[in-house]
């Protein structure tokens, strides 16, 4: 896409002008950001760095998950498989600095393993990110695939300015380069190199032009920042009051969206949100399970008929809002994800999984949408998505634990957001 003002044009000049890579980056990238593998056989371990066979312990079943080769100095993960090709794909940042920009350059690395061949290593920038000091960026980046996969870049396409529709190109990297550079309006504003496992784009932009995002960082709340990040400051309007009482009160908030429902609930039974002994609860899960828990006892019989008409009263608009993605389910064999289709349906959610998906109308939030994850017909885990920034923004099992399956079943829907966009875009 060609600039459309002074500022992109600016942007597009200065970005012609950054420096190529060095060869020093990209070992650092091969070293850190790849899994290392060691193919261990009967015949011992080889190296999938080097392609050198050394001994190890012949026996398949043995414990020892971690060595060094003694030809490369490769620290090793080992694996007991014949398999003879692996193919690894990760991405890359480095954080730098180009006149008044904070700029962030993602690289694509590619490896390719052959046992008793030496590992080959590609590496292209795919993304830079430009960042002014008043939070408004630019996206340049390589063109890439509409079937809206990470890894399907079209490496022969060049550099330009992209529009970043439903965050395309909001990269999370699995490393960042250590030697770094900042503008000063970061710095100011408290950031000191840890992204404290956020996006940096996201972090940066939030620094940049929240206030409250200046206060959770420099506070510790790092668990509350990325809860903003993901729903959106306006989101937390309500809940901001509350959330200074606990910094004044050095109470470190590490579940969010937890505490969130919680102070619902407190404000539903009257109590006084702006009381530390309130809103700092020693045991967070178990007060919130007990106003939960007591919510639901003061609705009783009657009010149980009345939220039977209010489902009936929802349906409408809950189909209204949300009927575009009905019928989208995905697997993996083990684990089934699918969209939850009626109002009713959240409502048994809510009841078998012992959570407030229902109780809090998570159903009617325009920007949410829930699928129901299972195992052999038994649910495991409810997920909510974001529909503005496409992730996930929590998932939870019964009595909101999380499960042993929930990476996976994160990972699982991440893996198919595709077909979430899809429909919002038809």
């Amino acid at each position: 896409m060609k600039p459309q003002n002074k500022f992109q044009k600016r942007i597009l000049d200065a970005s012609k002008s950054l420096p190529c890579i060095t060869d020093t980056e990209m070992e650092w990238a091969y070293e850190n950001c790849v899994e290392h593998i060691g193919r261990r056989t009967k015949k011992g371990i080889t190296c999938l760095d080097c392609g050198h066979l050394f001994e190890g312990d012949s026996e398949l079943g043995d414990k020892l998950s971690k060595c060094v080769c003694p030809f490369c100095s490769a620290e090793l993960k080992v694996v007991n498989t014949l398999q003879r090709v692996f193919r690894q794909f990760e991405y890359m940042c480095i954080v730098t600095t180009k006149f008044d920009f904070q700029v962030l350059r993602f690289f694509y690395i590619t490896a390719y393993f052959k046992a008793g061949q030496k590992a080959q290593y590609t590496i292209d920038e795919v993304v830079q990110r430009w960042i002014a000091a008043d939070g408004k960026n630019v996206v340049i980046a390589k063109l890439k695939s509409m079937n809206f996969y990470s890894d399907k870049w079209n490496f022969g396409s060049t550099l330009e300015i992209r529009r970043d529709k439903n965050n395309k190109y909001d990269i999370i990297p699995a490393c960042i380069y250590p030697l770094q550079s900042f503008i000063p309006e970061l710095r100011r504003n408290g950031y000191n190199g840890d992204f404290q496992g956020i996006s940096p784009s996201d972090l940066f932009v939030a620094l940049l032009t929240e206030n409250r995002a200046e206060t959770l960082f420099k506070t510790g709340q790092t668990d509350a920042l990325k809860y903003c990040i993901l729903r959106g400051f306006q989101y937390v309007d309500n809940y901001w009051a509350s959330m200074k009482i606990c910094i004044r009160n050095s109470y470190d908030i590490t579940d969010t969206s937890v505490w969130c429902d919680y102070i619902d609930l407190l404000r539903f039974f009257g109590k006084d949100i702006h009381n530390a002994k309130y809103v700092c609860p020693t045991d967070l899960k178990t007060e919130h399970d007990r106003y939960l828990r007591k919510k639901k006892e003061w609705e009783g019989r009657e009010e149980r008929e009345r939220v039977i008409k209010k489902i009936l009263e929802d349906t409408a608009r809950f189909n209204e809002l949300k009927a575009k993605f009905f019928g989208i389910r995905f697997s993996d064999k083990l684990i089934q994800v699918r969209v939850l289709e009626s109002v009713e349906e959240i409502m048994q959610e809510g009841d078998a999984m012992h959570h407030c998906v229902f109780t809090n109308e998570y159903h009617l939030k325009p920007d949410t949408l829930i699928l129901s994850a299972c195992i052999s017909g038994k649910r495991v885990e409810t997920v909510e998505l974001s529909l503005t920034s496409l992730k996930v923004l929590q998932s939870r099992g019964a009595c909101n634990q999380k499960t042993k399956y929930h990476n996976k079943i994160v990972k699982l829907v991440e893996k198919n957001i595709h077909l979430i966009q899809k429909r919002l875009a038809a």
